[in-house]
C-alpha cells in the first residue's frame, strides 16, 4: 500500500470545507470583537481555533488505539485601560462566547492596572501576509492508517532477529484552522496540517535490552519519510545500543547528535526569551551585542519557509514575522520578545509571541562521520534524560547514553552516565555544527560538537 496516495476528489472536498470553516470562524472573531467594544473594552484580542484529525497505534500487529480529535476553542483578552482580563472556552456557540466575554470583562475591571499591558502596536500588524503553503490534507481513513502502522512495525521487527518486541507504530493526521483578530482592525488566519508516522522497537541480546525509535512529521504527506526507512532506522538504533557499558568519570569532547541538538539550542532560546529576561532569570541577562558563541556561528530566524513545521506569517499577537539574525558571527543580535516582554525591557517586540519560527543555525561541511573524525576521541550523545538545566545560572547536568568514540570511529555503546557543564561555557566553546540538519522542530540544527564536558560515570 502506498502511504501517500491521496484521492483528488477527497482533497478538493476537504479544502472546500476548510475554506468555509475559515470564513465562519473569521466572522465569529469579528462578531466577538464588536461585542467586546459594546461592553466597554478599550481594546480586545480574540483567537479561535478548530482542530480535527485522528491517530492510530498498532503494537505487535494488533490495533492498540484509535483516537479521533475534534477540538474547538476561543480565547479572549479584554483591556479596560491598562487593566487586562482573559477567559477561554471550548464552546463556540454564541451564548458561551457572550458568557466568556463577560468573564474576561469582569476580570479586567477588578484587576490591577499594568503599565505594560496592551496590544502590540498597530503599525506592526500583518495586514498583508504571505501564504506559506501549510495546509495539505491527507485523504487517509483510520483503517488505512492502521495498515500503514502494521506495515511499518512489521518491517522494523523483521530487520534483525534481535528485535524481540515493540512499543508500537503510530500514524496521525491533523488539520487545524486558527484565526486571530484584535481591535486594531487586524484579523488573520490560515489552515495548517500536520501528519506523522513513528515506530518504537525493543532489541534484546542475552541480558541486555534496549529501546529506540524513529519518526517522520510533515505538513504535506508527500514529504513524509518512507516507512521502510523509518523501520530500518528505528531497528538499527535499538540494536546498536545493545550491550552498553558505563564510562569512568572524565572530561572529553562531546557531540550532541542532530535529533537532540535542538534541545541544546532550545536552552539558548529560553535564555534570551523576554519573560526570563525581565524576571532576571537568565544567565544571558544584559548580553545583547556580546559574543555568546564562536565567530563561525550564525543563527537566523526564517519564519517563511514554505511547508515549515514552525513557519508562521504572523505571531500570536498579529505581529508580522520577518527574517532576522539572532546570532551573527557569534554575537547576540536580539532577544526573543512578545509585545509585553518588549515593553518591560524598553524594547520592541520581535514577533515571537508564541515562540521562534524556524531558527536555523549555520553549519559546517561535515556530516556526522566527519564530526566524529574531527573529534577523534570522545562521546557521541544520542539520548538525554532528566531536567537538570538551570536557565538562571546556566548549569547543565543530564543523564545520557550514546557511544564512545576513538580514532574517529564508534567503539561501543554507553549508558548510565551524566554529562555536565555550564551552558555559557558550552556555547562559547562550540567547535562545529554538522550538515546533518534535523528540520522536525522549530530549531533546525545538525549535530553539535563541543570542546569539552564532564562525564560522571563509574
Amino acid at each position: 500500500m502506498e502511504q501517500h496516495a491521496m484521492p483528488n476528489k477527497a482533497i478538493v472536498s476537504e479544502e472546500k470545507n476548510i475554506a468555509s470553516e475559515q470564513q465562519r470562524l473569521t466572522a465569529l472573531v469579528q462578531q466577538t470583537l464588536a461585542q467586546a467594544k459594546k461592553m466597554g473594552a478599550t481594546a480586545a484580542e480574540v483567537a479561535v481555533s478548530m482542530e480535527k484529525g485522528f491517530s492510530v497505534n498498532v503494537r505487535m500487529g494488533e490495533v492498540d488505539m484509535v483516537e479521533h480529535h475534534n477540538h474547538k476553542g476561543i480565547s479572549i483578552s479584554l483591556y479596560v485601560g491598562q487593566q487586562k482580563g482573559s477567559a477561554s472556552t471550548s464552546d463556540i456557540a454564541n451564548e458561551a462566547i457572550t458568557e466568556t466575554l463577560q468573564k474576561a470583562f469582569n476580570i479586567a475591571r477588578y484587576t490591577s492596572a499594568d503599565p505594560y499591558a496592551g496590544l502590540a502596536a498597530k503599525e506592526l500588524m500583518a495586514f498583508n501576509y504571505l501564504d506559506l503553503d501549510l495546509f495539505h490534507p491527507w485523504a487517509l481513513a483510520p483503517v488505512e492508517a492502521i495498515e500503514i502502522a502494521r506495515d511499518c512495525e512489521a518491517k522494523g521487527r523483521a530487520f534483525d532477529k534481535r528485535i524481540t518486541n515493540s512499543e508500537g507504530a503510530s500514524v496521525s493526521s491533523h488539520d487545524l484552522i486558527a484565526i486571530y483578530g484584535n481591535s486594531h482592525g487586524f484579523i488573520g488566519g490560515f489552515p495548517a496540517s500536520r501528519h506523522g508516522i513513528s515506530l518504537s522497537l525493543i532489541a534484546q541480546e542475552g541480558a541486555s535490552m534496549q529501546r529506540d525509535f524513529n519518526y517522520t512529521v510533515a505538513r504535506d504527506p508527500l514529504d513524509l519519510v518512507a516507512i521502510n526507512k523509518i523501520a530500518e532506522e528505528a531497528a538499527s538504533k535499538a540494536v546498536q545500543r545493545l550491550n552498553s557499558k558505563r564510562l569512568s568519570t572524565r572530561k572529553v569532547p562531546v557531540i550532541f547528535r542532530a535529533d537532540i541538538a535542538d534541545g541544546l539550542l532550545g536552552c539558548f532560546i529560553a535564555a534570551i526569551r523576554g519573560s526570563n529576561l525581565y524576571r532576571n532569570a537568565s544567565f544571558l541577562l544584559d548580553h545583547l551585542g556580546e559574543a555568546v558563541f564562536p565567530k563561525n556561528i550564525n543563527l537566523r530566524e526564517l519564519p517563511h519557509i514554505r511547508k515549515g513545521l514552525a513557519s508562521a506569517p504572523f505571531d500570536g499577537e498579529g505581529v508580522i514575522t520577518r527574517e532576522s539574525d539572532i546570532l551573527k558571527d557569534g554575537i547576540l543580535q536580539r532577544y526573543v520578545l512578545s509585545a509585553y516582554a518588549a515593553r518591560k525591557l524598553g524594547m520592541q517586540t520581535t514577533g515571537n509571541a508564541g515562540g521562534v519560527h524556524n531558527a536555523v543555525i549555520s553549519t559546517s561541511d561535515n556530516d556526522l562521520p566527519g564530526l566524529l573524525k574531527h573529534m577523534d576521541k570522545g562521546l557521541l550523545v544520542t539520548e538525554l534524560m532528566g531536567q537538570g538545566v538551570n536557565i538562571v545560572t546556566g548549569n547543565y547536568s543530564r543523564g545520557a547514553s550514546g557511544f564512545w568514540v576513538e580514532n574517529g570511529e564508534i567503539q561501543y555503546p554507553v549508558e548510565e552516565i551524566t554529562i555536565a557543564g555550564n551552558l555559557k561555557d558550552m556555547f562559547a566553546h562550540l567547535v562545529l555544527v554538522g550538515n546533518d540538519v534535523d528540520r522536525r522542530g522549530s530549531i533546525h540544527t545538525g549535530s553539535i560538537l563541543l570542546e569539552e564536558m564532564m562525564i560522571a560515570g563509574e
